[in-house]
């Protein structure tokens, strides 16, 4: 789940009328120029430079879009007015989540809820299998919750913490958490996503999520394996298990009870009960800024309520490792994110509006025959789609749009397109700095989208494994029509 509501059918409506307008080589022009800036910055500059230059690539690609539009005469009113509106309902309810994450992160530390959470993990966890451990957390947190962004806001924050004192390399901290985050979000009936990739292909809710443990179980498995071998070669956590002045920095400066954890059970419960995801984090916000008061009030003597929960606080805690962790950003510091996530919204709204989306997505449906290049394509789509539209919902109502006649011309289930959809949509989203999910987790973990990107095993695994599937025709019933060739069979 990403946001606190999703209006899919009226998205999925509107998506329907925009029919394809313009010329193919007009249209992969934005998208050119939007990935060759990026990527020439990122040779020149640094991966650092996406998070800064981001926003003015978008707004140039968005005027592109339309500039190369006005000529062709094609370009309506009611085009456009359809292209923002498809947008704005699906990104904007993205902006207040994200300040409330910004606070929760914040009131945690502070509160003494994550140093507590660290105490316990570096006494408890097994250092080596830090990792793995770390990714089968994170997953029956987002499979119970059906969100991915809760729980990575909350318990990875904490593991991020833990994983740092361990001495693992924040990327590979951060894969762990998106991974098993990502995989427990996919397979939970309490997931928007998995609600929209199934209800837009027309497929029941549970046989969309048995059918896609096909695909995700192998995915997981390697993920795990790979978490393994990096616990055990890495090197990392056994040199800073019992570190005595990191530990006696941690409780000299917080008070360190096991009473502070009474605020994630209680956000736990409310998300289990399915309460509406802004009420949530308001509720967790508010706790952990009373918590501050309440239980640590050595540190609240000297801090301002409202320049915690807006600006930037540091604390001198004797020890330059606990010093980097426990400093916060407050809601000052998500700024430049929802900046970022408002410039990905108007450039959604550019090639959706322009019709240019619709061009790039019929190029994609064309002269499709056989089963692996109809799951491939759809695949290679969710993707494009993830990087067109900078938000995965929009994905995958596009893409099912695009796809549905094409697997019902070959008489392909239609569970396969929401699996092959999910697999290449809902996991890579993370994985693109400018898509939604990769703006908000990079800014929530703290590591640049592409330094965590490698290890997320998992989510770069997952469209992989249905097209290997998809190949082999494990559990792919026969087509109900003979136009296709069934390739290999189980």
């Amino acid at each position: 789940m990403q946001k606190s509501s999703i209006n899919n059918n009226s998205a999925a409506g509107d998506n329907a009328t925009l029919v394809p307008q313009m010329p193919l080589w007009l249209s992969v022009l934005p998208i050119t120029l939007l990935l060759g800036v990026l990527i020439l910055l990122i040779v020149t500059i640094g991966p650092d430079a996406i998070n800064q230059w981001s926003p003015l690539v978008l707004l140039g690609s968005a005027a592109l879009a339309v500039a190369l539009a006005l000529p062709t005469r094609r370009l309506t009113r009611g085009a456009m007015r359809r292209g923002i509106r498809i947008s704005c309902t699906q990104i904007l309810p993205a902006v207040p989540l994200l300040a409330l994450i910004a606070l929760v992160s914040t009131t945690w530390m502070l509160s003494g809820i994550v140093p507590t959470l660290i105490d316990y993990g570096l006494k408890y966890l097994n250092p080596t299998l830090f990792l793995s451990l770390t990714c089968i957390c994170c997953a029956l947190v987002s499979l119970l919750t059906g969100s991915s962004w809760t729980t990575i806001a909350t318990m990875g924050v904490a593991f991020m913490g833990i994983g740092t004192v361990l001495g693992y390399s924040e990327p590979w901290t951060a894969g762990a958490i998106i991974s098993g985050a990502y995989f427990g979000d996919k397979v939970s009936p309490l997931s928007d996503t998995t609600v929209v990739a199934s209800s837009s292909c027309g497929v029941d809710l549970f046989r969309h999520i048995r059918y896609m443990f096909v695909t995700t179980t192998p995915a997981l498995l390697v993920a795990l394996t790979v978490f393994t071998i990096v616990g055990f070669t890495s090197g990392g956590g056994a040199d800073h298990v019992g570190d005595p002045e990191l530990l006696g920095a941690l409780h000299s400066t917080f008070n360190i009870t096991p009473w502070v954890l009474v605020v994630p059970l209680i956000t736990g419960i409310l998300i289990a009960c399915r309460i509406n995801t802004l009420l949530v984090l308001c509720v967790s916000a508010a706790l952990g800024t009373a918590c501050i008061w309440i239980a640590q009030p050595q540190l609240a003597a000297g801090l301002n309520p409202v320049t915690v929960l807006l600006s930037d606080t540091t604390l001198s805690t004797g020890s330059a490792r606990l010093d980097e962790l426990a400093a916060t950003s407050g809601l000052m510091g998500m700024v430049p994110t929802i900046c970022l996530v408002l410039c990905a919204m108007v450039f959604g709204a550019a090639m959706l509006g322009t019709g240019m989306l619709a061009s790039i997505a019929g190029a994609f449906t064309r002269r499709l025959r056989r089963r692996t290049s109809i799951v491939g394509a759809t695949a290679c789509s969710g993707l494009a789609l993830n990087c067109c539209t900078a938000d995965q919902y929009l994905a995958l109502i596009v893409g099912a749009n695009m796809y549905r006649d094409v697997y019902s011309k070959f008489g392909l289930e239609h569970r396969l397109l929401s699996r092959t959809l999910e697999d290449s949509v809902s996991v890579t989203s993370v994985l693109i700095p400018w898509n939604s999910c990769g703006v908000t987790q990079s800014a929530v973990l703290g590591v640049a989208t592409l330094s965590y990107l490698p290890c997320c095993v998992f989510n770069y695994l997952s469209p992989v494994f249905t097209i290997i599937v998809a190949r082999l025709g494990w559990k792919i019933p026969a087509p109900v029509l003979p136009a296709i060739d069934t390739e290999a069979s189980s």
